[in-house]
């Protein structure tokens, strides 16, 4: 017998950061929020927590956004429980996800100081 490559927990995982990017995203444009979208989202095992990693267009306003996000997060888990099938909707924690960030960063390092030849 095959075993599942895919856990529940990672199906739910992928439904939720759809789901989760549309309402955050309605969200933005309702109450004028720092533009910033859903990069990433944990489920715990029991389905009860997930952490929802958002990334701003702007990094500044980062922390901003996800305090606006955690204000709000009572109506987006309702929003969430109308649109999935899911018997408990899981308690929505904002986490900002810096790794974009620290990519550019490390991006910009490597710009500004190119490797030198080999070839000495």
């Amino acid at each position: 017998m095959a075993t599942k490559s895919f856990h529940r927990t990672d199906r739910v995982s992928a439904q939720l950061r759809r789901d989760i990017g549309l309402i955050v995203h309605q969200a933005v444009r309702e109450y004028g929020l720092p533009s910033v979208s859903v990069s990433d989202v944990e489920v715990t095992r029991d389905l009860a927590h997930a952490k929802v990693f958002v990334t701003a267009l702007l990094a500044e306003q980062g922390p901003a956004a996800v305090k606006a996000l955690k204000e709000i997060a009572p109506e987006l888990r309702y929003r969430l429980g109308q649109a999935i099938r899911m018997r408990h909707v899981p308690e929505i924690h904002f986490h900002y996800d810096d790794s974009v960030d620290k990519g550019e960063r490390i991006d910009q390092l490597l710009r500004d100081n190119p490797p030198s030849d080999a070839t000495d």
